[in-house]
């Protein structure tokens, strides 16, 4: 395979711009194509049959500059509703079912993250915001935060010690959303590892706080647009695949067969933008998303980030983004994999070891949520995996 060197291009500046991807063949792109042939029959098998893993699930996987499996398989839009008396979806018609294609856009829960990570590490490389400032440098109106001395840094490991959630969509206007979380404090040691939502939806408020901005438009200007990533907005989307008939008790909210907006309840009473879910994207926009990170930040003729700040995103423990998690990265993890699920169904592996990326989006709460299962995500990654090892 080229190396990046050699695969960079002249911009219109003249000065060397970083590889944009290409499709091509796995043995291009330095993978195996045994292992590529098997990942995406593994991925159409998900979603077969009467009680499939996901209707339907988009599949990305490429290394260095080369997009090597780019592949739909199953529907984006498969049922009605939900049947909670026979526990199973009321099937669309054939004709009215619609089906996946490459360039289905997903609702892609918490790997919004991932987005409002790099926000805040564009701040921080701006000199903006300090990662180990105290949030009540930024908010000192959010008291309880304030008071417990939580900083940046906490907020971007999950070490803060604030609570999984709170019920945001419980209160009855925006006043009263904002009022709980102003006086939540942590309820855990800081400095222990316990994931939260609440990290991110008060990373956003420092982030607006000190930009003067919307995170939408923090997301739009700094990352998606110089990157081209036409596909990736915070909804609505009307064209996304599907997600659930969200009704109580197993949502906790009456919502009905949800498609195109965000699936989240938190963030769907925060009116869709929320720094820990609410973005709509594509397999195609994330490749991208993936390739500028494992080239530093750059992408074409477009940085994002410099690389010793993409080097701080990624570094143990990782700011937004897990680290060599084999539960759902499989044999990518053990050198510095990074990436993340979202519980819709969404997950992305990026390894800077191998130059590897994948990215498999599904459906899985389609027609309502189950337990969660990442065990193909794993085994999408081991196939990754192997594939580098079997070129």
């Amino acid at each position: 395979m080229p190396s990046l060197e050699q695969t960079c291009e002249c911009g219109g500046s003249g000065e060397l711009s970083a590889p944009r991807l290409r499709h091509d063949t796995p043995e291009r792109a330095g993978l195996d194509p045994g292992e590529l042939h098997h990942l995406v029959q593994d991925v159409h098998g998900l979603t077969a049959g009467e009680r499939p893993w996901a209707p339907g699930a988009v599949l990305v996987a490429g290394r260095g500059p080369v997009v090597a499996v780019e592949e739909a398989s199953g529907w984006a839009v498969r049922y009605a509703s939900y049947d909670p008396g026979t526990d199973e979806g009321l099937e669309l018609a054939g004709r009215t079912r619609v089906p996946m294609t490459r360039d289905t856009p997903f609702d892609l829960a918490s790997l919004t993250k991932l987005f409002t990570a790099v926000a805040a590490v564009q701040q921080i490389e701006r000199g903006t915001l300090g990662i180990d400032a105290r949030v009540g440098a930024y908010l000192p109106d959010f008291a309880a935060a304030a008071a417990h001395g939580t900083t940046v840094r906490e907020l971007l490991t999950h070490t803060s010690g604030m609570r999984p959630e709170l019920p945001l969509y419980d209160c009855a206007d925006d006043e009263g959303r904002l009022a709980l979380l102003r006086a939540e404090p942590p309820v855990g040691v800081p400095g222990t590892y316990c994931y939260s939502d609440l990290n991110f939806l008060l990373l956003q408020h420092v982030l607006e706080r000190v930009t003067g901005r919307g995170l939408d438009t923090l997301v739009h200007d700094g990352i998606t647009r110089p990157l081209g990533m036409a596909a990736t907005r915070f909804g609505p989307c009307p064209g996304a695949a599907a997600t659930e008939d969200q009704r109580i008790p197993w949502a906790k909210a009456e919502r009905g067969m949800l498609r195109g907006v965000v699936h989240d309840e938190n963030a769907w009473s925060l009116g869709g933008v929320a720094g820990h879910a609410g973005l709509f994207s594509t397999g195609q926009d994330l490749a991208v998303f993936c390739r500028a990170l494992l080239g530093g930040g750059a992408y074409g003729t477009a940085r994002v980030l410099g690389p010793d700040f993409v080097d701080l995103l990624l570094t143990p423990p990782g700011l937004g983004f897990a680290l060599d998690q084999p539960w759902f990265m499989g044999e990518l993890a053990g050198r510095g994999a990074a990436g993340h699920t979202g519980f819709t169904g969404t997950s992305l592996v990026l390894d800077r070891a191998t130059d590897t990326f994948l990215i498999l989006l599904a459906n899985t709460v389609h027609p309502r949520r189950r337990p969660p299962d990442s065990g193909p995500r794993a085994r999408a990654a081991t196939r990754v995996a192997r594939a580098v090892r079997g070129s």
